[in-house]
């Protein structure tokens, strides 16, 4: 959890459940609720600069060693979800994403977690923050100056 003096850094998004999505009963099948973090993590990235394209054009990705989904009620066929992916900061080389997905009427209908680490592009895992990552840290105000 971020400490009482550092930001919350998040975003909130929206995605529309599509018809391949579902299982025959017009329910979103449970794997699915993985790809919409990713969906809210992307969004994120690009909202605070930090996305994929910048991990890579640093010489670096960012796999994910650990997920876990908490299922609380449904959404289904034609839903606008809206998707609130939260920054948690950590002091290990790991960037760590929780997220809370909303159905239409404003229930929390799932929530969740991610845990990337930094591998370069050589392959090998990153024990320390990679510089363009501190950089994007101290630019949102989690590091002081």
């Amino acid at each position: 959890m971020p400490s009482n003096n550092k930001p919350e850094i998040s975003f909130t998004s929206e995605i529309r459940v599509r018809f391949a999505e579902t299982d025959p009963l017009g329910i979103v099948w449970h794997g699915n609720y993985i790809q919409y973090f990713e969906d809210g993590r992307e969004a994120f990235g690009r909202h605070h600069g930090i996305a994929y394209l910048d991990h890579k054009a640093a010489g670096y990705t960012t796999p994910i060693v650990k997920s876990c989904c908490e299922h609380k009620l449904p959404l289904r066929y034609g839903d606008v979800a809206t998707i609130k992916t939260i920054f948690v900061d950590s002091p290990a080389a790991k960037m760590v994403f929780k997220y809370e997905i909303y159905d239409p009427q404003n229930k929390l209908v799932c929530t969740g977690e991610t845990i990337q680490v930094f591998v370069e592009d050589e392959g090998g895992l990153s024990l320390t923050m990679p510089t363009f990552f501190l950089e994007w840290k101290q630019k949102v105000g989690l590091l002081n100056e």
